[in-house]
């Protein structure tokens, strides 16, 4: 450590003299030549940063290693787990023998440990290899791994983006893809969060066989007039007349009748259950909010629902109502002397914590499991006041070292090993009013387990 100390104070006194640096005393081409050598040096200190992500590993109490960088570097997630990967295809590995091997991407990885390339450079090449077909003989992907590290050097990411399409090109002339190149591109994701009005935006890669699943449905639960939630009473029986002014477009049918395949399942019972849960939506609002008709809820994946919409979502479903109003409802204090916690209590858990508890962790409830603040081996009562919500892998760290308490106002403190370089806190990331300061006046809450019913769509 005494060498890498001496080398970080060095490097601290270099950056302070830069951050001096007057660009204005500097001629208007010396000006491109120190910004040239600043992102050179600045590309290696990546490559150096990346190579020790190469050497990271899991250790007593360590949260998985790609959530510990995030915590620790204050990174997204996406961020930390894009490094990972960078820095294995960009550093030596060694066999199960110890005997060393060269990185996946060799080329590529002698330029970027000189500070030649750049993020997206390398983000190029990747989805080059990625989208490469599987017959494509290893000795031509070689030769194309050398090729496109040689042009990134001298090229714009965008321009290598282009010269790497022509190479796929030239690779693979007839475009012919495997079952097995097919099924790695598929999936469905949600691109972020939601929006600021409420909606969300996803991306999917449908497989030959999906896509003729829901061109089947489509054709006939999205022709005009069929599960339209602007009706009075949509119906999948339309009249002449229903379907002429149905003032929909292709794409808003096709979403209205994902909607109807969607919540026709939910609820069944031939689905089985979720952490003891019937599988459907499970909303948390306040009684104010549902009397007034405003405001939004807040579902179990920590989705925002307007107010409207939960009424019209349970226009006919079974209604599972729990006041959440300290200590005197029947539902908010269920005390239990058996270990796994009740459906009342876990719906009460969703509307209290509505996630993981964990400092940064986003993990919705839906993805929770409960945990005992107060150890269930050491004589603790499955009480809803000793109950939160963990996420599998973070519930895990409960059994290396991490500790949990509750404090007064009923937040669950999580409190890292003393070797980690963390501290000890209360996640707000499910209560986003918390970060406003507190609000005037109690706050109770209701929890509705939404069934399908037959009632309109939401929209």
């Amino acid at each position: 450590m005494s060498s890498i100390d001496a080398a970080r104070e060095a490097l601290t006194a270099a950056v302070d003299t830069l951050v001096a640096l007057d660009f204005e005393a500097l001629e208007p081409p010396d000006r491109f030549t120190v910004l040239e050598w600043m992102e050179t040096e600045q590309r290696r200190l990546r490559a150096v940063s990346h190579t020790g992500v190469a050497q990271l590993e899991q250790f007593e109490g360590c949260p998985p290693v790609g959530i510990a960088l995030a915590d620790v570097l204050r990174i997204s997630r996406k961020e930390a787990n894009r490094r990972i990967r960078n820095a294995e295809q960009l550093a030596p590995r060694t066999t199960l023998t110890g005997e060393p091997l060269p990185p996946q991407l060799p080329e590529t990885s002698t330029a970027w440990h000189d500070g030649q390339l750049d993020g997206e450079h390398l983000r190029v090449i990747q989805k080059f290899f990625g989208d490469l077909p599987d017959h494509v003989p290893p000795v031509e992907i070689e030769k194309a791994e050398q090729s496109l590290a040689q042009h990134a050097v001298n090229l714009r990411p965008d321009q290598l983006e282009k010269l790497a399409h022509r190479l796929a090109l030239h690779l693979n002339p007839d475009g012919t893809f495997s079952d097995e190149d097919r099924a790695r591109k598929r999936g469905f994701v949600w691109c972020g969060g939601q929006q600021v009005d409420g909606m969300s935006v996803g991306r999917l890669v449908a497989d030959p066989e999906l896509r003729s699943m829901l061109d089947a449905w489509f054709a006939k639960f999205a022709a005009p007039g069929m599960c339209n939630p602007a009706d009075q009473t949509p119906t999948t029986t339309p009249t002449e007349d229903v379907a002429q002014r149905d003032g929909r477009s292709h794409g808003q049918r096709q979403h209205d009748a994902l909607t109807a395949l969607v919540r026709g399942q939910l609820g069944d019972p031939k689905l089985g259950q979720h952490n003891g849960l019937p599988v459907t939506v499970i909303v948390t609002a306040t009684l104010q909010d549902l009397q007034a008709k405003t405001g939004h809820a807040v579902t179990a994946s920590g989705i925002l629902l307007p107010i409207p919409d939960v009424i019209r979502m349970a226009t006919h479903a079974y209604h599972y109502l729990a006041l959440f109003n300290g200590v005197n409802g029947q539902p908010l204090w269920l005390g239990r002397t058996k270990r796994i916690a009740s459906p009342d209590q876990r719906i009460m858990l969703y509307a209290k914590d509505r996630g993981c508890t964990r400092p940064g962790c986003d993990a919705p409830g839906y993805r929770c499991e409960v945990h005992h603040v107060d150890e269930w081996a050491k004589g603790g009562l499955t009480n809803i006041d000793t109950l939160t919500l963990a996420c599998p892998p973070d519930h895990r760290l409960l059994e290396q070292g991490w500790k949990t308490r509750k404090l007064a106002n009923g937040d669950t403190e999580w409190i890292p090993p003393p070797q980690l370089p963390l501290t000890a806190g209360t996640n707000d990331f499910h209560h986003p009013e918390r970060l406003l300061g507190p609000t005037d006046g109690a706050t109770q809450a209701a929890s509705t387990p939404l069934p399908p019913g037959s009632g309109r769509h939401p929209r």
